[in-house]
């Protein structure tokens, strides 16, 4: 059902090359709506045969939150779980709205907590219209009457209606401003494991991808970038590969976002793709052609004891501590660049005219999409407009429009006929926005009973916000560097990332270095390397004060008591402190607005190899809209979080990636994944986010558990570079 399925208001037809006119046919939106759908409200269009369609603006990528956002308004709706579906509406039709379904951008686990407000207001109000239009059928107060499971009654009589006999009355009302909302404690669809509205297509294989979009007409296209970043496309040969099978054109695509390169479209991808391997092409590779790992480590050790910093957390006298300490703890780390990686490498569709310019794509930002049409195609927006797809994973990467930049250029060189542009997997490995690489030197100070007087927190490395957003700086600082450790009232938009702890004596700085890779939002962002910085640290801490690592972590969280207390229900369950031969590693953090904490078993051999034999963790996401959800949500949390951990990075030799595709950028086994306990501990009060906060425990809790299995420090990631018994 949440296939490609036609309605009155979603065709288009195309115009062909050469005028207005022609059609190609008509031109699906992806859309799970029943025909014959009634608007009660943006968010709620009902059928008569009381089908609900709810319209989500957030994009889906496998992380639950279409299903979610649905929850919560079918709950307010007062609907028959069983009845719902789902549609994506357009960010052309929102700016055409006046921005009725507001945010369209899905990232920074805020799909849910950012908007669970005005959802949950527009599912109340399409209740009380509904419920206003069955009172004025009969002729009776709408206080009187009361809707529940798409059924509305009346309480002074025998009187009722269904939802979708009177969704046509409803819509016709004037929307309620006063739309009280239920108490959490009323729940019956929202909080609960209700089967996710996405499942079953899956599944089956009809849940349509951008990869799997075809329109009457299609051509396809496969793209090569410059190599190496910062450089450009000097020449190529069309003519070597014109007369191949299917080829239809060979088409220079440099953009307005930096890609540079060549493009090959032919009546299949597979023509197109071998044509475009056999088309010699010459590279400028630019001022970064000798840039290396080599050259990588020594910019950032450079910022370890660089006298000028941006500060992001401070307390007491950091300098007073450390010089009148008993002893002086020291370590430096290392977190690498890493890829997002998704199983659906970058594609996106697109027809273009002089008129009009449409893209289908899988994106993680509506709206970002439709600014990068317009600007790519050079029409007003308003002649613009994305149509969203699902997303074979994003995890930040699809928050970038440079693919959608891409296919408007080539399908400009055909205008009037749609236009794929499906990237290789080389392509999506090379040319992404990786996880920013960074360092840290870490310095504790301790007196002569143990106690940690201070501590300080050096980071050097990349600026995602320098490279991509740098109005958002401020007076030259990134704060998003301070993700998990920054001082709380310091930047608004990043109190949901506070330390967990506090110190006497405090210093957490940022010595900013940024080498020539372009850096991205990948999941969890900042939080990851933070939290490895500082769990691994605060572990070696409380070992060389002689303390337990549990009991030296609660010490310093008399003023966090919900990090507190997931901290000590994973230890509880994992049997901490007892005698059994289990080696294990605890992390706590707070980020995203929720607190998490995990605690890790491992095995290591004789030969090193090491094994994760379990993994618990807790989370305290304040609201649980679907606690089903938030363990899928934890256990991808570990796969990718370990996946990082354990194998993954990106290095580089004469400015170029080395890891083109799985074999050389792997992800986690089966064979390797641990057993996952997940402990839901919602405290109330607030929402939190999922899908990214337990990303960052997993490596700290690992790297703690192999030092306490094998007395070892890992300092450097990725594991897979470490002699564990060395």
């Amino acid at each position: 059902m949440n296939g490609m399925k036609l309605t009155r208001r979603k065709f288009i037809v195309g115009t062909s090359a050469i005028g207005a006119g022609l059609s190609l046919g008509i031109l699906p939106q992806l859309s799970s709506a029943a025909p014959g759908m009634e608007e009660v409200n943006a968010w709620v269009h009902i059928a008569s045969d009381d089908t609900v369609t709810i319209r989500i603006a957030r994009s889906e990528m496998g992380q639950g939150t279409l299903t979610g956002l649905a929850q919560l308004v079918a709950e307010e709706l007062e609907c028959d779980w069983a009845n719902v579906t789902w549609e994506f509406p357009t960010p052309g039709e929102n700016l055409a709205r006046e921005r009725v379904w507001r945010d369209f951008s899905t990232g920074g686990s805020q799909g849910l907590r950012s908007s669970q407000q005005y959802v949950r207001e527009g599912g109340a109000a399409a209740r009380m219209m509904l419920v206003q239009a069955a009172a004025n059928e009969w002729g009776v107060p709408a206080e009187d009457c009361y809707a529940e499971n798409s059924v509305i009654r009346h309480r002074g009589s025998s009187k009722q209606t269904t939802f979708g006999k009177v969704a046509d009355a409803a819509s016709k009302l004037t929307p309620p401003t006063d739309v009280p909302l239920k108490d959490v404690s009323e729940w019956k669809i929202a909080g609960k494991p209700v089967k996710r509205l996405d499942t079953k297509e899956k599944l089956t294989g009809d849940l349509k991808y951008g990869a799997d979009i075809q329109l009457e007409g299609m051509l396809l296209a496969s793209i090569k970038d410059a190599p190496v970043l910062g450089g450009k496309l000097k020449s190529f040969d069309a003519k070597a590969v014109e007369g191949m099978p299917g080829v239809r054109g060979v088409v220079k695509v440099e953009t307005a976002v930096g890609t540079s390169g060549v493009a090959v479209v032919a009546d299949t991808w597979w023509q197109a793709n071998t044509a475009l391997n056999a088309l010699p092409i010459e590279w400028d590779l630019g001022p970064n052609a000798d840039f290396d790992d080599e050259k990588l480590t020594a910019l950032l050790e450079s910022g370890l004891d660089a006298d000028e910093a941006f500060q992001g957390n401070w307390e007491g006298d950091i300098k007073a501590a450390l010089e009148g300490a008993d002893r002086v703890i020291e370590a430096v780390y290392k977190c690498p660049s890493q890829n997002h990686a998704p199983m659906e490498p970058m594609n996106s569709t697109a027809i273009y005219t002089e008129d009009k310019c449409e893209i289908w794509c899988p994106t993680q930002n509506g709206e970002s999409a439709l600014a990068a049409t317009s600007e790519a195609s050079g029409l007003p927006i308003e002649k613009c407009e994305v149509y969203k797809t699902i997303l074979g994973g994003g995890f930040g990467r699809r928050g970038a429009p440079d693919y959608v930049h891409q296919v408007i250029e080539i399908a400009k060189a055909f205008p009037g006929t749609p236009i794929k542009l499906q990237w290789t997997r080389e392509e999506d490995q090379k040319h992404g926005f990786f996880h920013p690489t960074t360092m840290a030197k870490m310095r504790g100070s301790l007196d002569k009973d143990g106690n940690l007087t201070g501590l300080h927190m050096r980071i050097s490395g990349q600026s995602i916000l320098a490279s991509l957003l740098p109005h958002l700086l401020v007076d030259g600082t990134d704060f998003a560097t301070f993700q998990g450790v920054i001082k709380g009232g310091l930047n608004p938009a990043l109190d949901q990332h506070q330390i967990s702890y506090d110190f006497p004596n405090l210093l957490v700085d940022h010595a900013m270095r940024n080498p020539p890779i372009r850096p991205g939002f990948w999941r969890g962002v900042n939080i990851n390397q933070n939290a490895i910085y500082l769990e691994s640290f605060m572990d070696e801490l409380a070992h060389a004060a002689g303390r337990d690592a549990l009991e030296f972590r609660l010490a310093h969280m008399n003023k966090n008591p919900k990090g507190a207390a997931v901290l000590k229900a994973v230890a509880e369950r994992s049997g901490w402190g007892s005698d059994d031969g289990k080696h294990r590693g605890l992390a706590v953090l707070y980020g995203f607005g929720s607190y998490v904490a995990a605690c890790a078993d491992v095995t290591v051999d004789a030969e090193g190899s090491l094994k994760i034999d379990r993994i618990i963790a807790a989370t305290d996401c304040g609201t649980a809209v679907n606690p089903q959800q938030i363990e899928a949500q934890v256990e991808g949390s570990f796969v990718y979080g370990l996946s990082a951990a354990l194998f993954q990075e990106i290095t580089l030799k004469n400015g170029e990636p080395q890891e083109d595709n799985f074999h050389t950028y792997p992800s986690m086994q089966i064979s390797h994944m641990p057993k996952v306990e997940t402990i839901v501990m919602p405290s109330g009060g607030f929402y939190g986010g999922v899908g990214e906060p337990t990303i960052a425990v997993a490596a700290p809790a690992v790297l703690n558990a192999i030092f306490a299995a094998t007395g070892k420090r890992v300092r450097y990631l990725p594991i897979k570079d470490q002699n564990l018994r060395a």
